[in-house]
């Protein structure tokens, strides 16, 4: 079943916001805020949020595709997810 981009942005924005910034209001994190450069994540924190999409949307990363370009902000994750399980 294929899930429409907000449903992918507001479960990696929960899984984001649950698992790295237990002391920051949701709204904080907006769908550009930038995740590894802007040290909101690091190379943990990266893996865990690689593993829970795996889960989450049922697709594998390939090894070259866990990155900065495919994981530096919610926007840009939730365009790669739907790109994975949508094709």
């Amino acid at each position: 079943m294929k899930k429409n981009i907000n449903e992918i942005k507001n479960s990696i924005k929960s899984f984001i916001a649950e698992s790295f910034l237990k002391n920051s209001p949701i709204n904080d994190l907006t769908d550009s805020t930038l995740l590894i450069s802007g040290g909101i994540m690091d190379s943990i924190s990266t893996m865990q949020l690689v593993s829970f999409l795996e889960k989450e949307f049922n697709f594998e990363f390939q090894a070259h595709e866990v990155d900065r370009d495919n994981l530096d902000s919610i926007a840009v994750i939730a365009n790669f997810v739907s790109s994975k399980i949508n094709g």
